[in-house]
Order: structure tokens, then sequence, then C-alpha cells
């Protein structure tokens, strides 16, 4: 088993292995509900307490933990900054200090400074799992998004996956070349070169970089749209009607991908700008099936920090 899963919860994709993953993977699918069901109330972790700690402002991570924690039979406690002494001017490792004397088992935790809890896991002796720290990984992410493709595709392996957007400021676009990097996956990245960065193509091997969507797509058997996020940028890059022209996913896109290609989106969607409703809506997106497994990863991932 990694260093970066226990005890220290999960920080990354980045150090685990390709077993770890593999392991965690099988897990979720053993959590996922059957077809018209839903999620079973397990007691796994029953008398556990784990801690959702939000710097950033988020609805399907943070609820996606607190129902994973909860159909686990653990007690949840959900903190966000504005509500808490951090608005008050209180630093990091003092709210953390504190949280930890109140001895959770876990603490889930967004961050908008990347690294913020690889630094706290060195403070604190409490499992931390990282939902997502500024420009660098999210994990979860990452293993939803790969729990939804071989749900659909059956395998990893020899897949061509384009992940197009704003790539410069995705900590999801980063945690999943590291993972899919790990399965042999041919991935493209995608988007106007102010937020392409060359030292993207550096971080696994066989990355491609491109500036054109349509070569991206061709033969594509995922494309994955990414949000662009305008909060990490100090000016928009494109005004959204340009952004939409040139890297907005179309139905006429569609042709030049492979003719059973599943689309994916890790929210929010801003329809117009990165995806267009036809394409948000239509049989190919995967959308709502990723929103659903993040419930089932999360699950196997606080049961493999905690269940000891």
């Amino acid at each position: 088993m990694s260093a970066e899963m226990t005890p220290k919860g999960l920080l990354d994709i980045e150090s685990l292995t390709r077993s770890d993953i593999e392991v965690i993977l099988e897990r979720s699918k053993e959590f996922q509900p059957p077809r018209g069901e839903t999620f079973r109330r397990l007691d796994i972790l029953r008398g556990r307490t784990v801690v959702n700690l939000f710097f950033e402002s988020s609805t399907r991570t943070r609820t996606s933990f607190e129902i994973a924690a909860k159909r686990l039979g653990a007690d949840v406690l959900s903190i966000t900054a504005a509500g808490s002494s951090i608005s008050k001017g209180e630093s990091l490792v003092d709210t953390l200090n504190t949280l930890g004397a109140m001895r959770p088992d876990a603490i889930v935790m967004r961050h908008s400074a990347s690294g913020a809890p690889h630094f706290l896991s060195r403070y604190l002796p409490v499992p931390i799992v990282n939902a997502g720290d500024g420009t660098h990984e999210h994990p979860t992410q990452a293993l939803l998004d790969a729990l939804t493709i071989t749900d659909r595709r059956g395998r990893l392996e020899g897949l061509r996956v384009a992940i197009i957007g704003d790539i410069a400021h995705s900590r999801v676009a980063r945690s999943n070349v590291f993972l899919l990097s790990k399965f042999g996956v041919q991935i493209v990245l995608c988007g106007p070169a102010s937020l392409l960065p060359r030292e993207m193509a550096k971080i696994a091997p066989g990355v491609e970089l491109t500036g054109d969507m349509v070569e991206a797509i061709r033969d594509a058997d995922v494309i994955m749209m990414l949000r662009v996020q305008l909060e990490r940028q100090y000016e928009a890059a494109f005004p959204a009607n340009e952004y939409f022209q040139f890297f907005g996913l179309r139905l006429e896109h569609m042709e030049q991908a492979k003719p059973d290609v599943m689309v994916m989106h890790p929210g929010p969607i801003n329809r117009g700008r990165e995806i267009s409703s036809e394409v948000a809506d239509s049989q190919r997106s995967a959308i709502l099936n990723q929103v659903e497994n993040g419930i089932a990863v999360r699950m196997a991932v606080l049961e493999r920090v905690l269940a000891r």
C-alpha cells in the first residue's frame, strides 16, 4: 500500500501505484447500488467521526463526501470557511490544531492553496483526504472518472481520452493525467494556448498537446470537458461566446470521435461556454453517472483510510 494512503489519508493520485488504484476501483464497484436501487446504509465506520473542512465553495464534492461517510455509518461534521473562525482571521494551522484537539478520525479538506493538505498532514496525526487543493490535484475526482469510464468501456487500457478546456488551472486534469497514464491511456490535452502550459506534456509519458479541438477529438473514446475556472484567472482569457466557438463541445464535433464516444464533465457545467445542452443531455453524456459514482468512490476511500 502506498505511503500516501496510510496513515496520512489520500493526498494525491501521483504517488499511488496502479495496484492502489485498482483496489479502490474494485471496492467502489462493490459500493455501487444495483440499478434502480439506492445506496445501502452500512455500519462499517460506526463510531468514527469525519470532518469536512471546505475553504472553497463546493456543492458536489462536499455533499458527496458527506453522503458517503453517512452511508458507511460515520458521524459527519461539515465546516465551511465562511462559517468558521477562519473568516475571523484564524490561521490554517490554528484551525486544524483546534480540530485535531477534538479528535476526529479523518479530515476531508478542500483548499485554494496547492499543497495545503500535504502541509497539514505533516503537522496532524489525523488522516487527511484531499478534496481538491488549488491547481494541484483532485484525487477522488480522477478515481470516480476512472470508475465511470470502466463502467461504460470495461477498461482503461488502450483508450484515447481527450481532455479539453482550461488545462492550466485544472486539478482535475492533472489528477486524471496521473491516473490514466498508469494504465497506458493515450491522453490528449487541448485548450487555448494561454491555458495549455507546455510543461503538462512532461508530467506523464505519452501526453499530447494541441490547440485544435477537432484534432483532439478525432478517434477519441472519451471526451472530458473542463470548467473554465474564472476564479483562478486574473483576467478572462476569452469572452464566453468566443471560447465556445473554438473550445465548446457541440454535436458536430461528435462525428470526429468514435461512434460510441462518451462525454464527461466534472461540473458545474457552464452550458454555452464549455458544452452545448444538446451534448450534455445526450445519450453519450456520462455526467450524471460521474456524480453518482462520486459517492461509491468516496465510500471506498473513507473505508480504506478509516476501517482498520
